[in-house]
């Protein structure tokens, strides 16, 4: 699309593990520790970019930056939300879920709370009136399957159950409305190719009112860089105060990351990458989908792309490519031709 922001040495189909920097990104990264390392400035337009990155995120899903939460992972951002649902809750789940969701929920085990598992097609219809929460991946790492979120969000509206949405493989190249949800959270090193150590969460006001500030430090508070001590509490009076304080660099990474994205615009990055990964399906001899992430049984995939220079990755047994803007079709045909 805009390749020359980015610099793969290789044939890069692993955006699923982690996504590669453009350059806006990359080059504030530079000039931060640069400035670190010889003492230039000080740290307080570092912590900065954090709001603007918080700007951008609640713009790519449509929702306002009082809402959104900035973490540094989704169990973090998630464990706001397990540690406060009542005791004796019941937790639905799909199965196979990435365990960063399900493990603070599963940690609540000693109150009562308990989670199912349902496979992902029947998780809309399994929800029913002893449903408390709801907690699936928009889309699944392991697989790259999308889960039917509105048949997810109708039932549990219909049935008073919570909405939680981990969209880590999904915003950045997924049109998300995260306002249709409890709270969505996301990791930004993956599709929103950031540097690790930046997270987020879309937080419904009426369930932040539920929730305790069990983390709260210096950057929950209502103005952090002048209410730095001494009691008495005084945090933001919005979802701020659910932040934890910012690594530095890693969100002066994140800023120019997301601004790119929202700049080229999330529908054009989905019809891009989901043509992309359509074309490998279609060499591959396997019908059409709907997701960026192409998992399949090819006898000893990883390693025939690996000898050809090709970097993707294995889940359960199957080969996983996932495909994002810094790839081509002749990124596909290249990986088509190692297999085949």
């Amino acid at each position: 699309m805009i390749r020359p922001l980015w610099h793969p040495e290789t044939v890069y189909l692993n955006t699923a593990s982690f996504g590669l920097p453009p350059d806006p990104a990359w080059e504030a990264l530079q000039q931060a520790q640069q400035d670190w390392r010889h003492g230039r400035v000080s740290w307080e337009h570092w912590t900065a970019v954090t709001d603007r990155a918080r700007a951008e995120f609640a713009t790519l899903t449509r929702s306002h930056p009082e809402h959104v939460v900035v973490g540094a992972t989704v169990s973090g951002l998630v464990s706001h939300i397990a540690t406060a649902i009542p005791d004796g809750a019941r937790v639905l789940s799909p199965e196979p879920e990435f365990v960063s969701l399900l493990f603070p929920f599963l940690a609540q085990a000693g109150r009562g709370v308990t989670v199912d598992v349902v496979p992902l097609d029947k998780l809309a219809e399994a929800i029913d009136a002893s449903t408390d929460v709801v907690a699936v991946s928009a889309v699944q790492s392991s697989t790259g399957e999308l889960a039917d979120l509105d048949a997810i969000a109708d039932a549990a509206h219909h049935h008073g159950a919570r909405t939680i949405i981990d969209a880590t493989h999904a915003i950045g190249w997924l049109p998300l409305d995260a306002t249709r949800f409890d709270a969505v959270a996301c990791a930004a090193y993956k599709w929103l190719m950031s540097p690790r150590g930046t997270a987020f969460m879309v937080l419904k006001p009426d369930l932040a009112d539920t929730l305790n500030p069990d983390q709260a430090g210096w950057y929950a508070a209502a103005n952090p860089l002048t209410d730095q001590f001494g009691p008495p509490l005084r945090l933001a009076p919005d979802a701020r105060r659910f932040d934890t304080s910012p690594a530095w660099f890693s969100w002066v990474g994140t800023e120019p990351a997301l601004r790119v994205i929202n700049e080229i615009g999330v529908e054009a990055i989905h019809a891009h990458d989901l043509a992309l990964a359509n074309r490998f399906r279609a060499g591959l001899g396997e019908p059409e989908g709907t997701s960026a992430i192409v998992t399949s049984a090819v006898p000893d995939a990883t390693e025939k792309l690996a000898r050809a220079g090709i970097m993707a990755a294995a889940r359960a047994g199957r080969l996983r490519a996932s495909f994002h803007l810094y790839n081509t079709e002749a990124d596909v045909d290249a990986a088509l031709n190692a297999l085949t």
